[in-house]
């Protein structure tokens, strides 16, 4: 079986961090496969992630739509 080269990457100290926070990886279960089988060890945030993973996908739609007819302020949601 070919070793996995990211969980090599700890035996030299490091931690390999996911770039992507789009819900479905969350809730289809993705995020926690990454975590068990390829030693993902952190998820990063930025202004640019998050406008990645909210106009690039359809996740948040829902929510952002309840909270609109909640009359939330755009700062708010």
């Amino acid at each position: 079986m070919k070793q996995n080269l990211l969980l090599k990457i700890q035996d030299f100290g490091q931690s390999i961090w996911q770039d992507y926070i789009q819900g479905n990886i969350i809730l289809s279960g993705e995020l926690k496969q990454l975590i068990d089988e390829d030693g993902i060890r952190g998820v990063t945030s930025n202004p640019s992630v998050f406008d990645t993973a909210i106009t690039g996908s359809r996740d948040y739609d829902e929510d952002i739509r309840a909270m609109a007819l909640e009359d939330k302020s755009i700062e708010e949601i």
